[in-house]
């Protein structure tokens, strides 16, 4: 039983770290999209102090592409974490090896990507102020992995 956070080209060393610690702590799979806006290597990793990385259950892919060819056409489900989502992200019935996708801090998911998967596209409610683009981009993906985590009864967390 997995969940699966999809970070498509983030670009803030801190907000990844956070979400890998989530990951580690839940079982859940981190997936890091290409290009990245810093390393990832063992000695980066030391320094920074992630001392859990090892617990993560971590994919990296090449291109936003080269991971829609891997999992695009396959069984598991993808959710669009946007503020342009029509869905609040409370609506849907998630269910075992979902995977959510959040697009970097600067731009998020590509348009044309989000026109083309708006039935699965999520949002968190948020203020109307237009001052206000969104959330933390680790924040984020924790309220909607816990989301996922509640409706499925929190399997093997105690």
């Amino acid at each position: 039983m997995a969940l699966h956070i999809v970070f498509v080209e983030p670009e803030i060393p801190p907000n990844t770290g956070n979400i890998a610690r989530t990951c580690a702590a839940t079982g859940s799979v981190l997936h890091l999209v290409k290009p990245l806006g810093f390393c990832i290597d063992d000695k980066s990793l030391k320094r920074a102090g992630l001392d859990y990385w090892p617990f993560v259950k971590l994919e990296v892919h090449e291109s936003l592409e080269a991971f829609m060819q891997e999992y695009g056409r396959g069984d598991r489900r993808l959710f669009l974490a946007t503020t342009k989502g029509g869905q609040i992200y409370t609506e849907p019935r998630y269910q075992d090896e979902d995977m959510f996708l959040f697009g970097k801090e600067t731009a998020g998911l590509p348009r044309d990507f989000i026109a083309a998967h708006a039935e699965t596209a999520i949002r968190i409610p948020m203020s109307e102020d237009t001052r206000l683009r969104s959330f933390n981009l680790a924040n984020s993906a924790n309220v909607i992995l816990f989301e996922a985590l509640r409706q499925l009864g929190f399997p093997g967390l105690k």
